[in-house]
């Protein structure tokens, strides 16, 4: 079978990390198979679809490496979408309602007063063709279901395995609104037919569509198409993911500074049966993907979780992996040797630039009064240039015969006067990059 996969992201917003674990599960999916990925911009919405959030989707997505295959637009497809209605029309599978939203409330009420299921009770289909008149005269305009099939449907879920649905727990779906403009339902269904779609992948908010969509694909003459339904992620309180609250918005996790394979390594294996682990290659998880490894059970998406992974992808990153990258950031001077001396310290790529700020100044060294006479002895036996990662080892020893200081008492002032702060990468790889001159100023208390 030749996979065609879909994402169909509405325009109405910006990602999250929800919608790109969506994303990610299609790209693999048709990735391993060697099929199609589409990106299908649902935009029927015309009020709140724009153009900036299509690009943003596009960006992002983009940013991630989850490049596609074909682009389309929903709101170029109104004409086949009356197509299809008049299809379904024609072969009596499309009828005319006339109920108000307040009038299906009450109705479904009664229902669940009565221990039923709230489905529409299909009142619609007894009207004659002068009830219909009188009721447009009254200024009331039809909206239009799909007389769903009286029989089970059952299908085998790639994720959650046999789901079945009975007849009469489920309401005919409304097709086309009062307005004229159709529902996502029969959009997105005349889509998938359209495009080839075979797997539709996507939350299990949606199980409860499947059913429906299934006898719609029917009707229209489609064939048939296979689902897998993800678990939503939750928060790693355990409550819901909220939008309002940000930060799990793929340009927040962008301008946090968070490299795209890490975010990616992170998003392909939450909720699997897979250990989360930085990937350099994102064969790797295509390879690796698999639907019965992907967990029932609703996964935590953890920040901290993401960041921790982002600072290990970059400990074990070499140094050909980010200097296109570094050299974009005006870093391209700093060179493998520097990588190697700092990379093992950064939680993200941009704290690079801090550290090679540290090593060429200037730099407004720590020193205190107590230890001014320690680091006259420091200054008394600094080593001529040049330096290497031996040097630091050799200086160290001679302070601690000159001053009788070793451990923290040694180490700490040096690193105070050399760098200014109390951390930092290993102090035998940095040395060589501050140089002698910088080294003999700082130890002086001077800035440099």
């Amino acid at each position: 079978m030749t996979v065609t996969t879909r994402f169909a992201p509405s325009p109405t917003g910006r990602l999250h990390v929800g919608n790109v674990r969506t994303a990610l599960m299609n790209w693999l999916a048709a990735r391993q198979a060697g099929g199609t990925f589409i990106l299908r911009l649902d935009d029927t919405d015309q009020e709140r679809s724009t153009a900036a959030f299509a690009e943003a989707i596009r960006d992002d997505l983009t940013w991630l490496g989850l490049a596609w295959d074909r682009e389309e637009h929903q709101s170029a497809r109104f004409a086949r979408y009356e197509e299809a209605r008049a299809q379904l029309a024609e072969a009596g599978r499309l009828y005319a309602c006339y109920e108000t939203p307040e009038e299906l409330e009450t109705q479904r009420n009664l229902m669940r007063a009565r221990g039923l299921p709230p489905v529409y009770d299909r009142g619609a289909l007894k009207l004659s063709a002068d009830d219909k008149a009188r009721l447009e005269t009254e200024g009331r305009r039809s909206h239009w279901r799909f007389r769903l099939d009286d029989k089970p449907v059952h299908f085998e879920d790639l994720i959650r395995g046999p789901v079945s649905f009975e007849p009469g727990h489920v309401s005919d779906p409304v097709l086309v609104r009062e307005d004229g403009v159709p529902t996502y339902t029969l959009a997105s269904v005349v889509d998938d037919i359209d495009m080839g779609v075979t797997h539709v992948v996507r939350g299990e908010d949606h199980v409860a569509n499947t059913a429906v969509q299934i006898d719609l694909i029917a009707a229209l003459g489609g064939s048939e198409i296979k689902f897998a339904h993800h678990p939503l992620l939750i928060e790693a309180s355990g409550e819901g993911m909220s939008k309002r609250k940000g930060g799990a918005g793929v340009g927040d996790l962008r301008d946090e500074g968070l490299e795209p394979l890490a975010v990616l390594s992170f998003l392909a294996r939450l909720g699997t049966s897979d250990p989360i682990a930085p990937v350099r290659d994102v064969r790797m998880l295509i390879e690796g993907f698999d639907f019965a490894k992907v967990s029932r059970n609703p996964p935590r998406y953890d920040p901290d979780e993401l960041r921790a992974l982002n600072a290990k992808w970059l400990h074990e990153a070499a140094y050909g992996d980010v200097e296109a990258r570094l050299a974009g950031r005006g870093l391209g001077e700093v060179g493998a040797g520097f990588w190697a001396a700092v990379h093992g310290n950064l939680q993200r790529l941009s704290d690079v630039g801090i550290w090679w700020d540290v090593a060429r100044g200037p730099v407004d060294p720590a020193v205190y009064a107590e230890d001014e006479d320690f680091l006259d002895a420091a200054v008394g036996v600094l080593p001529p240039e040049p330096w290497d990662e031996a040097t630091w080892g050799a200086w160290t020893q001679a302070v601690r015969e000159a001053t009788g200081r070793k451990g923290r008492a040694l180490f700490l002032p040096l690193r105070l006067a050399l760098t200014g702060l109390e951390h930092g990468p290993e102090l035998k790889a940095l040395l060589p990059f501050i140089g002698r001159d910088r080294a003999l100023a700082r130890l002086q208390g001077k800035v440099a």
